[in-house]
């Protein structure tokens, strides 16, 4: 009889380590003030009408022994009833409290690297960081890839290899991101940025073609960040918004 052997999973502890391994900030001032005014004064990463927070079961288990920051995420409406109906069992959709009660000892690894997640290539090489492309119209810093810290992106990376090192299943979901990735900017037929560990920038061409040398000012701007009439309307529009849901008068009981 053959033995197969047993895949190992991180632990609560391999977070704790990487946690701790992983501390710097994105940038070298709070790039959160730049998209809380688009989003009722919160970050848009800080909130989950804009990103649900992900963790497996393990880095779970550890956020919950440390603090009461986080609790389970109450799905609100169809698309984040879907999020969490889709979650894979070894997962769970997680809330903060908000970024004004921010404990960034105790943030999750996937609040540590916003916008960012690992690039993994069809040969499955870890070449560098690409960017959640779906925030790329919210996310300030997806268009100003030029502002993000060289020791954030070591760090970050140190903290993925160290993941990958004792947990196979999340390479493995991030190599299905990346190649979702690529299907989508081959659609787009728009190359994907990298940020590598040492700071230098690249382009995954369309299509498979190959990874070539760029430079961060080639991506983006997007959405309300691609000029400052555009980025100025788009405070008052999200003003006059806020403004018009807390005026509004509240329903009556049977209305």
């Amino acid at each position: 009889m053959r033995l197969m052997a047993r895949t190992r999973h991180a632990t609560p502890e391999d977070f704790a380590r990487i946690y701790a391994r992983f501390e710097a900030p994105i940038a070298r001032f709070d790039c959160g003030k730049k998209c809380a005014p688009l989003n009722g004064g919160e970050p848009v990463c800080c909130s989950t009408e804009n990103a649900v927070p992900i963790v497996s079961r393990p880095e779970w288990r550890l956020l919950e022994s440390r603090t009461d920051l986080w609790h389970r995420f109450k799905p609100f409406d169809a698309e984040t009833r879907k999020i969490v109906d889709d979650l894979h069992s070894s997962c769970a959709a997680i809330e903060c409290k908000g970024a004004r009660h921010c404990e960034r000892e105790n943030r999750s690894l996937a609040c540590r690297a916003f916008p960012f997640f690992p690039y993994i290539t069809a040969a499955g090489e870890f070449v560098g960081l690409t960017t959640f492309w779906y925030f790329e119209d919210r996310c300030w810093v997806i268009s100003n890839l030029k502002i993000v810290d060289r020791r954030f992106l070591q760090e970050c990376c140190a903290a993925f290899d160290d993941l990958f090192a004792c947990d196979r299943d999340e390479f493995e979901a991030v190599s299905e991101e990346s190649a979702s990735m690529r299907r989508v900017f081959s659609r787009w037929t728009r190359p994907i940025p990298i940020l590598t560990r040492e700071g230098r920038c690249l382009k995954a061409l369309p299509h498979g073609a190959r990874i070539v040398k760029a430079r961060p000012t080639e991506f983006g701007p997007h959405g309300p960040y691609r000029s400052k009439g555009a980025y100025d309307r788009a405070v008052r529009e999200a003003e006059a918004e806020r403004l018009h849901r807390t005026s509004r008068p509240p329903s009556r009981p049977g209305a």
